[in-house]
């Protein structure tokens, strides 16, 4: 051995003689790789530094390029992490961190860019309506495919959703390619600041306002109603367009990152929507009317209606004062329409206007109750949810006749249906006491007969026929009948009776010329008082004037052609036989039009034929 080496291996220095030095970092094959790379980096870095191309956009010239580009940029990341645990103070790491620096900066500007020139195809509806391709997330393969296999592709979509795509592509690599690099905050601020104004843009352009409520309470109803129609047609767009569309960009772009991507989507669609939903929660704490109660129900239906969307798009946690913030809106909608029924049956019952319906027709407060009620059952579905756990407490049992026949099964059908029969059950009564303002009791139940016709033709002619039941149409069908017939006889006995009850017997000529005189009387007395009467359903209307025929056309025609010419042989005063048989028929058609006029003319009716047929011989004329 050496002398000097034998020196070297007996003889070391002790500590505590010379000072400690770090042994000097020996280039490993891997330090030559890593330079390597970090030299590659630096060509294409250079190359599209932002300072010094004239070049607007890396990924719009050459998408290729711009993929090469962000494998350098990982590289770089990868040599920066290699000379941090390795070798810390490399002149190489230094160097890297600059490059890094360039790229981000050139990264940044690609990723404004694509937001920013791809505006039109990365609009929401066009994002969501392709939401469910799968090839969305395979765009960024296209260059790995074969021609035919790439081509085959192409075809298959549109070119707006193409160039869509391929934008959501880019963007993705990039973000995933800054957030990797640790410059997640920078990619999302740029982010954030391009898609809420879009967001914002949106609801503007949709009438989406920032009202509060203290504005909305000050609003006439008929500006109200408008708002409400813009917020109706907007919040199905906004739900399932907007925010919809924006979630799945923002989940597509941010796949990285979880936290960054439920931050980013908060941030973005969170103040919009919390405006959107605020809407319906202010319009349910304003005053309630009964004619706001249907725009209530159609706010109620559309959150109800989105819900589920609500829900899964805005199942963030941040976003919790969204969905609380819907859910609050259907609570006090649903409330407001308890209130309002309630109100609307208390306007009912304290209803106490006197006026009288000419001849007995429709009252008003049927039409509008009926009507009512009419549209409530077009809202049978929501109403159920929102009386679901609301039960109808009155002092006596709801009447058997007031539910179909059998029960619905589902509870909260029954609930919709039991209240509504109650409704209607409450105008009835109210129509009772209205039907004593009339003096003449026959013309009461005339009044009580064609409202109770209006009832049973809303029903049946409307979803309440669903709700409470062929049974119930029926039983009040029945009714109405009764009160025609209670109408007939208060009105009609007195000429019925008028005309002797059995033509067997003989009757002297001046019994004969007595019975003559009390017919005319009666006939035209009863005449004269119903010309102004009216019965607006027209085979109701019939109904009575063929009921009345029958009963008062074959007696009067037997006892004419038995004593007319009798009459007028032995008593030579005209004017005792004024009407024949036939004229009955024309008289009666003329009734319950409301019409007045001298009581002696005739006019002619499509329903004359029928009347005057009931006796078995042809129309006939007035004699005179």
């Amino acid at each position: 051995m050496p002398r000097k080496g034998m020196r070297t291996v007996f003889f070391k220095p002790s500590p505590s003689s010379s000072p400690m030095r770090s042994p000097p970092h020996r280039h490993t094959f891997s330090d030559t790789l890593i330079d390597e790379n970090i030299d590659n980096a630096h060509i294409i870095i250079s190359k599209w530094d932002s300072d010094s191309t004239t070049i607007s956009s890396l990924f719009t010239h050459d998408r290729q390029e711009a993929m090469q580009y962000l494998t350098s940029v990982k590289q770089l990341q990868s040599a920066m992490q290699y000379y941090i645990t390795e070798n810390s103070a490399s002149e190489m790491l230094v160097r890297a961190q600059n490059l890094m620096q360039i790229a981000m900066k050139r990264l940044e500007k690609e990723f404004y860019q694509i937001l920013k020139f791809n505006r039109e195809y990365l609009d929401p509806e066009s994002v969501s309506s392709h939401s469910s391709r799968a090839s969305r997330s395979s765009v960024s393969d296209f260059e790995d495919e074969s021609e035919d296999e790439a081509s085959r592709l192409s075809d298959s979509v549109s070119e707006v959703e193409r160039v869509s795509m391929v934008a959501m592509a880019d963007l993705k690599a990039i973000a995933d390619c800054m957030i990797g690099s640790g410059y997640g905050k920078e990619c999302l601020k740029i982010y954030k600041i391009v898609r809420k104004s879009i967001v914002d843009e949106t609801l503007y352009h949709l009438g989406i306002e920032r009202l509060n409520f203290s504005r909305i309470q000050k609003m006439d109803w008929e500006v109200l109603e408008l708002k409400i129609k813009s917020w109706l047609n907007a919040v199905k767009v906004a739900v399932k367009t907007l925010f919809y569309g924006e979630r799945i960009l923002c989940d597509h772009v941010f796949s990285a990152s979880a936290t960054i991507k439920e931050s980013c989507f908060t941030e973005i669609t969170r103040e919009g929507a919390l405006t959107l939903f605020g809407f319906p929660e202010s319009v349910a704490k304003c005053k309630k009317t009964p004619e706001k109660m249907f725009r209530t129900l159609d706010l109620y239906e559309a959150i109800a209606d989105l819900w589920p969307e609500i829900e899964s798009i805005f199942n963030y946690e941040s976003t919790s004062t969204v969905r609380s913030l819907a859910i609050n809106s259907l609570i006090r909608l649903g409330e407001a329409a308890r209130t309002m029924l309630t109100d609307f049956e208390l306007a009912i019952s304290k209803d106490n206007s006197k006026t009288q319906v000419p001849g007995g027709g429709v009252h008003p407060l049927t039409r509008y109750v009926m009507n009512y009620i009419t549209f409530l059952a077009d809202y049978s579905g929501i109403l159920s949810d929102i009386v679901a756990d609301w039960p109808l407490t009155v002092s006596s049992p709801l009447p058997e006749s007031y539910f179909s026949s059998p029960e619905p099964e589902d509870g909260a059908s029954s609930s919709i249906s039991v209240r509504l029969a109650w409704l209607i059950l409450v105008l009835l009564c109210k129509l009772d006491g209205k039907a004593e303002l009339y003096q003449d009791v026959s013309l009461s139940y005339l009044f009580l007969a064609n409202n109770l016709q209006y009832v049973v033709n809303k029903v049946r002619k409307s979803s309440l026929k669903f709700l409470i039941g062929e049974n119930w149409i029926e039983k009040h069908e029945a009714k109405v009948k009764q009160y025609a017939q209670n109408y007939e006889r208060m009105r009609w006995n007195k000429v019925f009776s008028s005309l002797p009850e059995n033509l067997g017997i003989g009757m002297t000529i001046h019994e004969v010329a007595e019975c003559f005189k009390r017919f005319n009387s009666a006939f035209e007395e009863a005449y004269k008082k119903q010309r102004s009467w009216v019965v607006p359903d027209a085979k109701l209307r019939d109904e009575i004037k063929i009921s009345v025929a029958k009963k008062l056309v074959p007696v009067y025609r037997e006892f004419y052609e038995k004593y007319r010419v009798v009459v007028s042989r032995e008593i030579a005063s005209t004017g005792i036989v004024r009407y024949a048989p036939d004229d009955l028929g024309n008289y009666l058609s003329d009734l319950f039009f409301g019409t007045t006029g001298d009581s002696r003319s005739i006019s002619s009716s499509s329903s004359t034929t029928s009347f005057c047929s009931l006796s078995g011989h042809p129309q006939g004329g007035k004699s005179r």
